[in-house]
């Protein structure tokens, strides 16, 4: 899926996606839980595979090192969910973000936890609401 650059981002900044996530799905690092699980979302709306795979920590449920049958997974399940908007419910900014993504059909709400390795910010899991 091509996701048109001028058009505003995903994740509800107001902002151009060239101008707000974008710039993380193309190298940047994201510096703070808030902003990497918006640029996730962002990801999940773009239709980006690769950098759901590259934010997901190692230490993860959702990790696998077989990438190629994981974007697979991934792809697939970018054509059964269509996401129309993100609430951010709370932060602490450190390790944990509270959201709720609106889809077709329903709200997945969700408490994400991120953690360090390497000196950068991962996904590590979430616990469903």
């Amino acid at each position: 899926m091509k996701f048109d650059l001028n058009m505003p981002c995903p994740c509800g900044s107001g902002k151009k996606y060239k101008k707000c996530c974008h710039i993380y799905h193309k190298d940047a690092v994201a510096q703070d839980a808030l902003t990497l699980m918006k640029s996730r979302y962002s990801a999940y709306v773009v239709h980006d595979a690769n950098y759901l795979i590259k934010t997901t920590h190692p230490k993860s449920p959702y990790f696998t090192d077989d990438k190629k049958s994981w974007k697979r997974e991934l792809q697939k399940s970018f054509n059964e969910i269509n996401f129309i908007s993100l609430e951010i419910v709370s932060t602490n900014d450190s390790d944990m973000v509270e959201f709720k993504a609106y889809f077709e059909g329903g709200i997945h709400h969700e408490k994400s936890r991120f953690a360090l390795s390497n000196g950068k910010l991962y996904y590590l899991d979430g616990v469903f609401i």
